[in-house]
C-alpha cells in the first residue's frame, strides 16, 4: 500500500477489497532504518477499519520489539521484523506468535539465506528482499533468484511450512520467474498502482502462478 494514493486511500482499499490480491503489504518506514518515512500505528487502525483482508505489515525500523503490541492493536495479521535489526531476534518471532500475529523475517539483499537457518522453525514467512529497502519503483535485483531457491531448499530441509514472500521490483515481466524459483508470496505495490487499472494487474498477476 506504499504506492497508493494516500488522499484518496479508501477508494484503494476498496479496490484491494474488491480485487484478487489476498493480503494487504503495509510497509512501515522509521527514517533511521531506511531512508525514508511511510505511516504507523495511527494510520494503520484507520485503515484496518475499511479493509477486509488480511494485514502484512512489514517493519523497517530500528528496534521493532518495542512495537509488537501496538502493531497487533493496530490490526496486523501478520508482523515482519529485519534480521538486520540484530536484537534478540529469535525473541522478538517468539513474542510475535505469542501475541496471536504470524512471525515474519526479512532479509536485505546483502544478508545470506544462511544466517537464518538456526532459527527457521520460528519463521511464518521469509520475506527476501529484492531490492534495498527504502523506496517504491526499484527494479528487481538478479541475485534475488538465487536466493529464493536457497530459501526453498532450506524450508524443505528443516521441515517447516514458510511461506517465502519477495518484496520490491515484482511486475508481470518477471512475476513467472519469481514464483519458478519458489516464491509463495508476491508483494506488488508500484506495479499495481501505476497501472490504468490496478484491479485488472492484481487479476493478471494472480494468473502468472496457475
Amino acid at each position: 500500500m506504499l504506492s497508493a494514493d494516500f488522499l484518496n486511500l479508501g477508494a484503494d482499499i476498496d479496490m484491494v477489497n474488491e480485487s484478487d490480491a489476498d493480503w494487504f503489504h503495509l510497509d512501515v518506514m522509521d527514517g533511521t532504518f531506511v531512508p525514508n518515512f511511510s505511516y504507523g500505528t495511527p494510520i494503520i487502525t484507520q485503515m484496518r477499519k475499511r479493509a477486509k483482508k488480511t494485514f502484512d505489515v512489514h517493519l523497517m525500523v530500528v528496534e521493532p520489539q518495542r512495537y509488537l503490541e501496538d502493531f497487533k492493536k493496530a490490526g496486523a495479521d501478520s508482523l515482519t521484523v529485519h534480521y538486520e535489526t540484530g536484537y534478540h531476534i529469535h525473541r522478538t518471532l517468539t513474542s510475535i506468535r505469542a501475541l496471536g500475529m504470524k512471525a515474519g523475517l526479512a532479509i536485505n539483499p546483502h544478508t545470506p539465506v544462511e544466517m537464518v537457518q538456526d532459527i527457521i522453525q520460528e519463521i511464518d514467512v521469509l520475506l527476501v528482499m529484492s531490492i534495498n529497502p527504502g523506496f517504491g519503483g526499484q527494479k528487481l535485483l538478479p541475485l534475488t533468484y538465487n536466493k529464493i531457491r536457497q530459501a526453498k531448499e532450506l524450508i524443505i530441509k528443516s521441515g517447516t511450512k514458510t511461506l517465502i514472500e519477495i518484496d520490491g521490483g515484482v511486475t508481470l515481466e518477471n512475476a513467472a520467474d519469481i514464483i519458478a524459483a519458489g516464491a509463495d508470496v508476491l508483494v506488488a505495490g508500484n506495479t499495481v498502482f501505476s497501472s490504468p487499472d490496478p484491479k485488472d494487474m492484481i487479476k493478471r498477476l494472480k494468473q502468472v502462478g496457475k
